[in-house]
């Protein structure tokens, strides 16, 4: 009887261990649901411009296609709204990532898990990058400074979609080995905007002093010579890598805990 009774409490609390490890699993779990295939982006918190997003889906398909690495954006209003109550955003990302199995762990026989994951919880005023474990932590200064010197300046300026938009094109150039932007965009679209109105009002003074005989045909060939260099390299390189990688963007990739955080 005896023997029965501590048998009975043994069952017990194993039948109660069991439970609490399930609720437990169910508490950590994100009730988002993924994007679809190829989608790219969950903007659940209406930060992303209709102009931006179709951007940040074409960047991202054409390094998946390229380099089978996929970028998920995904933004929320906050954590505790899809399960991460009291979570940091370093293990909500980590659950996100593993729970949806962001990139593709393998490609043949190679071992691959190269995807990113750009996560930002408005409410929380919280923004995570979080990178497959194929990266390993090679990656973790080139992730901060895309988040430090792309995404939260942009953030705290309140431009959000701009921001998103350059920490994708951050992304993108760190997985294709490029250097990194340093600058926000409008930073450059502004001296671009100065030099082609420097250029402007000498090609007025030469017209005027000089007619057609001027230096200012002679400078603008040149300008436009180089521009044309520009552009037949970048439609070269984009256009390159023909067919590339046809798969999706999710396939037991996993979380290798590099990345980078940021607030604002």
């Amino acid at each position: 009887m005896v023997n029965s009774l501590k048998s009975l409490r043994v069952f017990a609390a194993a039948t109660l261990l069991v439970l609490g490890l399930a609720s437990s699993a169910r508490a950590l779990e994100i009730t988002l649901e993924r994007p679809g295939e190829r989608e790219f982006v969950r903007d659940l918190a209406g930060l992303i411009d209709d102009d931006d997003r179709k951007q940040i889906r074409a960047i991202a398909d054409k390094l998946l296609t390229d380099k089978a690495t996929p970028i998920i954006v995904v933004t929320i209003d906050s954590m505790a709204e899809w399960g991460g109550e009291g979570m940091t955003i370093e293990s909500f990302s980590t659950i996100l990532f593993n729970q949806w199995q962001i990139g593709h762990a393998k490609l043949g026989n190679q071992d691959w898990n190269t995807g990113m994951l750009l996560l930002v919880s408005k409410g929380d005023r919280r923004a995570r990058i979080e990178l497959g474990g194929g990266w390993g932590r090679r990656e973790d200064a080139a992730a901060r400074r895309v988040m430090d010197s792309l995404i939260v300046p942009r953030f705290k300026q309140g431009e959000f979609s701009k921001g998103i938009l350059a920490g994708v094109e951050g992304l993108d150039a760190m997985a294709r080995k490029l250097e990194l932007p340093t600058a926000p965009r409008p930073a450059s679209h502004y001296l671009m905007g100065a030099a082609f109105l420097g250029l402007a009002v000498f090609t007025g003074v030469s017209l005027y002093r000089r007619g057609s005989s001027g230096w200012a045909w002679l400078l603008w060939g040149v300008v436009f010579s180089i521009l044309g260099t520009i552009l037949y390299q970048m439609l070269n390189n984009r256009g390159s890598g023909g067919g590339g990688f046809g798969g999706g963007s999710f396939g037991g990739g996993s979380s290798g805990g590099g990345g980078a955080s940021g607030s604002w």
